[in-house]
């Protein structure tokens, strides 16, 4: 395995733990106003990590990642929603580096 490839997955499964954090914080503190607060921040700073190990294409498929309607009226049920969303992306994401074995070229 590459160095960048090593790179870019240790960043996948930090943004990871990232949002698995997001979503037991909000469990721990009922408080999930803030929980959605901290998940957008995270996504804004999670847009140029991938666009800098694994391209502007890559970044801009997950930026373009949104979560849908969701109807539940249970606000920690819907978070949680959401930050699955984005977990299966990254791990799907991680999978495809992983097997492909290379990242692309970053301009």
């Amino acid at each position: 395995m590459t160095d960048p490839v090593r790179q870019a997955l240790d960043m996948l499964q930090r943004q990871i733990q990232a949002l698995d954090t997001i979503l037991e914080e909000a469990r721990t503190s009922l408080n999930t106003v803030a929980a959605g607060e901290r998940l957008v921040k995270w996504k804004g700073k999670a847009i140029p990590l991938i666009a800098q190990h694994l391209g502007q294409k890559e970044a801009q498929r997950f930026a373009d990642t949104k979560p849908g309607p969701s109807f539940s009226n249970d606000l920690l049920e819907e978070l949680g929603d959401d930050v699955e969303l984005y977990r299966e992306y990254l791990v799907a994401l991680s999978d495809r580096v992983a097997k492909d074995g290379s990242v692309p070229p970053v301009s």
